[in-house]
């Protein structure tokens, strides 16, 4: 890949995490200032994440049925920022309901074709994906760093009119990508059926959305449980700041850790040290040096196991099925995972606060991680004794 055309992709990258590191702090701190509850806080992030198990197989429908899958690119990032500004001519729960249903669906549908054109892109070198991806993490450090200053400047309320020239921005990002193609058609998950019958394909994919799971309370109620810990905006900012900041440095890391040491080795490493920050932020949410070395851990428990995620899923759905396999693991786990990850980070909300938000999101993640390694045990088992 040319070095104007690694610009394209990370450009998109920055502005596509950009806006996320805006809305995924903050949108719970703005509908709180509007006066709704945890469930209703829950019911939207639910919508979100419920979004991602539609958004990519309608999208790579279309795309299917398209001469110019580019320009689809271009105008779902449009429809993006149109409905998010929705978002300013509504409180009611019902209305938020109804635009949170219409912006999922579009923005959701964006990356896993994105992710789909950077690996068809990078060709034989995917070890390079998190160079590129990275600078997603950079966009969503500088929106997520600073955020929680401005809303403490201009109120709660100025939330979605903060977040619309980031969209705007994710536009003029695709431009450059509408002539953009797939590798050779954009293939539905069924034409890789045969594929998610492969041995360790299914107990990956489980993995993964138990892992979105455990992330529940944090991309939901991570802002809301500090602030009810008595941290500013600034310390909620700088927090943020510090997870994402080590997850930069990771990144770039990770095709040396993968190489290394191995995505499933990886994988384990990377749950266990996610299993120990939660349960650090539910019990120690007081301290704030104890909460930024929580964050530290955001490296593994993001870059790093994301990183191997593109890895595994590269190999698990090779060439022209990448876009499968992308919408597969999208909907599958960040979709169905982070639905569950949401309705249980609401139900514990409610009932026991932050503290049993977090615990829960521990405890899923330990599921996770005895599946991972009941995965690697019948290998060594079975291995005959050396003669």
């Amino acid at each position: 890949m040319p070095p104007t055309a690694r610009w394209r992709f990370a450009l998109f990258y920055l502005c596509y995490y950009a806006a996320l590191g805006a809305y995924t702090p903050y949108f719970a701190r703005w509908v709180d200032a509007l006066g709704h509850g945890g469930y209703v806080i829950g019911t939207l992030l639910g919508l979100w994440y419920g979004s991602r198990i539609l958004a990519p197989p309608l999208w790579t429908a279309l795309l299917q049925r398209s001469t110019q899958p580019g320009r689809w690119f271009v105008a779902g990032s449009a429809l993006t920022l149109l409905c998010f500004a929705a978002f300013t001519v509504t409180d009611s729960a019902l209305g938020l309901f109804a635009v949170m249903a219409l912006f999922g669906l579009f923005y959701n549908a964006l990356m896993p074709q994105f992710e789909a054109m950077t690996l068809t892109a990078l060709g034989p070198r995917v070890s390079e994906y998190g160079r590129l991806r990275v600078w997603g993490s950079v966009g969503f450090l500088l929106a997520a760093g600073s955020y929680g200053v401005l809303l403490d400047r201009f109120g709660s309320a100025a939330f979605p009119w903060l977040t619309l020239p980031l969209l705007a921005a994710m536009l003029v990002a695709a431009i450059p990508h509408r002539h953009d193609r797939p590798p050779g058609h954009a293939p539905s998950v069924a034409d890789a059926g045969h594929l998610w019958k492969r041995p360790g394909v299914r107990r990956f994919l489980l993995v993964a959305l138990l892992m979105q799971v455990g992330f529940g309370p944090f991309y939901v109620f991570y802002t809301l449980h500090l602030q009810a810990h008595g941290h500013d905006g600034v310390a909620v900012g700088a927090l943020w700041a510090v997870g994402v900041l080590i997850e930069i440095a990771l990144f770039w890391q990770a095709p040396r850790l993968i190489e290394r040491f191995g995505a499933p080795r990886l994988l384990s490493v990377c749950l266990a040290v996610t299993i120990l920050r939660w349960t650090v932020t539910a019990l120690y949410a007081d301290s704030f040096a104890i909460m930024a070395l929580a964050q530290a851990t955001h490296a593994f428990g993001f870059a790093v196991f994301h990183a191997c995620c593109m890895r595994l899923i590269a190999e698990y759905f090779p060439g022209r099925r990448a876009v499968a396999g992308q919408g597969l693991l999208y909907g599958f786990s960040s979709g169905v995972g982070g639905v569950l990850g949401a309705g249980l980070a609401a139900l514990m909300w409610e009932r026991g606060g932050g503290e049993w938000a977090f615990l829960a999101g521990a405890a899923a993640v330990a599921v996770a991680w005895v599946i991972h390694a009941l995965r690697a045990r019948p290998a060594t088992v079975s291995s005959p004794p050396p003669q």
